[in-house]
């Protein structure tokens, strides 16, 4: 018989962070969430809204934000909500309030920077013995916190555990699929980050709707690669977590992701669009993540590469258009 987690803390309180709150809401749990920012935390308790990353969305004004991440420990699943770069340290200082039988679900989508570490081996570093959980899929948070239709992977290896959490979370408009495979769930997340950039440089630069269609597709085979060598199943890759989060981030500018791209292909500087910027675009710190693991693994992945040497290495966009349109033309999902 699967558990009840009638508490939620939620370890991070951006947009995403924000709109999972209201997931839990909906299905009638207490929720804490922790903000690093004290004004959010201020305008959550007396405003009932994150007036700093998701101004659009009313809280439930039994939501209780806090500063202290110990608070959010005291819960019966917590929804890890970090940017990946600092997932580790987040649950580093949380071990020591952590109770061992917490799930940690991960929400944060990414590879760590300098290591190389998934998002479960750094949460396995910084809280072992915690059951980990991945929740992943195609999903904008504005459109979460209304409450239109969407869809996730919960990845979870215990079945109790996944069951308590589609029971916590899950609702005829936030549909929850289960899956084994943490490691797809994860791959899928971060690589659909840099794609996405490169999605935006090809909107950006006006190069077509059969070029996206093209980058997408070939994308996705590179995702399949480096998953596959990681231990992946195929159809995770296929599936929500995969190419429908893919899709979703290659299609819109609502996404941080392909905007930075878009903003790239219309000639702006990178420095200058960062500076602009209060969110995280995940698929700036993934790209080169991603490719170094990939080279790790002896894996091509020549869309990220190219990403990577943009954003990194001053590498001009038209020459690494011009390198990837010259590759030689080779077997379908080779």
């Amino acid at each position: 018989m699967a558990a009840h987690y009638g508490r939620i803390g939620i370890a991070g309180a951006g947009a995403w962070g924000t709109a999972l709150t209201t997931v839990a809401r909906r299905q009638g749990r207490e929720v804490v969430i922790w903000a690093r920012e004290a004004v959010v935390v201020e305008a959550i308790n007396n405003e009932h809204r994150n007036t700093m990353f998701l101004p659009e969305a009313t809280l439930d004004p039994q939501v209780r934000a806090t500063g202290d991440p110990a608070e959010v420990c005291d819960a019966d699943a917590v929804l890890l909500v970090v940017p990946g770069q600092f997932l580790r340290g987040v649950c580093e200082s949380m071990a020591p309030d952590w109770p061992g039988s917490v799930p940690a679900v991960i929400c944060a989508k990414g590879i760590e920077e300098d290591t190389g570490a998934l998002m479960t081996e750094a949460v396995g570093a910084a809280l072992p013995g915690a059951p980990q959980a991945v929740l992943s899929g195609p999903t904008f948070a504005a459109e979460v916190a209304k409450g239109l239709p969407t869809a996730v992977t919960i990845a979870c290896e215990e079945d109790s555990i996944a069951d308590a959490l589609i029971d916590a979370l899950g609702s005829t408009t936030f549909r929850t699929y289960r899956s084994t495979d943490l490691v797809g769930a994860e791959i899928g997340g971060a690589v659909k980050n840099v794609l996405a950039i490169a999605c935006g440089i090809v909107t950006g630069r006006e190069l077509g709707s059969n070029a996206r269609a093209a980058l997408i597709t070939r994308g996705l085979a590179e995702m399949l690669r480096l998953g596959e060598a990681k231990g992946a199943r195929r159809e995770t890759l296929s599936g929500l977590c995969g190419l429908g989060d893919l899709v979703l981030t290659c299609s819109s500018e609502q996404s941080r992701n392909m905007s930075l791209g878009a903003a790239l292909g219309r000639g702006e500087r990178f420095e200058d669009i960062m500076a602009s910027r209060r969110s995280v675009a995940e698929g700036v710190f993934n790209a080169r993540a991603v490719v170094k693991l990939a080279r790790a693994l002896s894996i091509d992945m020549p869309i990220c590469e190219a990403v990577a040497a943009i954003l990194h290495e001053g590498a001009a966009i038209e020459d690494e258009i011009r390198k990837l349109l010259s590759r030689p033309l080779g077997e379908e999902l080779a």
